[in-house]
Formats: structure tokens, C-alpha cells, sequence
């Protein structure tokens, strides 16, 4: 069942790819007392995910800042080096990279998708959500191929 608007989020162990090296954190601490644009992402380095996903919360990150957000956060279905790795190459140091590496956190919020048909295996749906003290206070999940409502654009624009 896909989490929805209400809900609190599930608490399972994620890990932050951080300049001194991974750091595991659990969902329910990470998303407590603040305010977070998430957003997921099928994988890192992959084409609508590099040009366009998170350079577009790369840059509008001070306007998302402005309307009330704490954190900007990018998750995958990828292990933290690689998360890492892709933070430095965008240029996103206004973004936390957080990797789901086993899928559990997808898992837990009923957003996988199935990727086999491009040797990716499970990952998680593009989607993104503001996160407010644990609890969603919007999810807007896309379609399959399509990219509108999971860009920064859109997210800034209900804020």
C-alpha cells in the first residue's frame, strides 16, 4: 500500500553520503523536527535524473528554502558511494544525498517500481514529497516515463 498524504513516515535505516564517508541514519530521526523536500529518483547518473531531477532542486534551492523548507533530500536505490559520487559531480551541496540501497525505505512507503527490463531491478518510483516533523504533507508521485510533478518547479509552485 503507498503512503499517503497524513501519514507518518516509516522508519527504516537509510545512509547519508557525507564528506567523511557514509553514516547510516534512520528515517524517523532524519525527518524529525524539520521541514523536507524529498525527492526520489530511479538512479543516480541515469539521463532525466542528471539533466533535469536534481539540478532543478540544485537550483531552486534558496527559493524552496524561502517557502518553508529545512532540508532538500535525494533518495535512490543506489549505495552511498555512488550517491555520493553523484552529489559531487552536480554540484549539489544544498542537496542530502541519501541512499536506499537495499530499496527498503521504497519498500516501505509502497513507491517501487520494477526496472528488470533495464537490468536496474527494484528501485524506487520518481516522486517527490514534502515531509514536515515525520509526517507527509504532500506526495506527488509520477507516471511511469513521465517527469512534471516530481520537479522542483512543481514542488515550489504548492508550496
Amino acid at each position: 500500500m503507498t503512503i499517503t498524504v497524513g501519514e507518518t513516515v516509516p522508519d527504516v535505516k537509510l545512509v547519508k553520503a557525507t564528506q567523511e564517508g557514509p553514516e547510516a541514519v534512520q528515517s524517523a530521526e532524519y525527518f524529525k523536527g524539520k521541514r523536507v523536500a524529498l525527492f526520489s529518483v530511479p538512479g543516480a547518473f541515469t539521463p532525466t535524473c542528471s539533466a533535469r531531477h536534481l539540478p532543478g532542486y540544485v537550483d531552486k534551492a534558496a527559493e524552496l528554502k524561502a517557502k518553508g523548507i529545512d532540508e532538500i533530500a535525494c533518495t535512490a536505490v543506489n549505495d552511498p558511494f555512488v550517491m555520493k559520487a553523484w552529489g559531487e559531480a552536480s554540484g549539489s551541496p544544498e542537496v542530502t544525498m541519501l541512499a536506499d540501497g537495499n530499496g527498503d525505505f521504497v519498500k516501505a512507503l509502497g513507491l517501487t517500481m520494477d526496472g528488470t527490463g533495464f537490468g536496474l531491478g527494484l528501485r524506487g518510483q520518481r516522486f517527490a514529497a514534502v515531509i514536515n516533523d515525520g509526517v507527509v504533507e504532500q506526495l506527488h508521485v509520477e507516471a511511469p516515463g513521465d517527469f512534471k510533478v516530481s520537479a522542483a518547479e512543481y514542488v515550489l509552485e504548492k508550496l
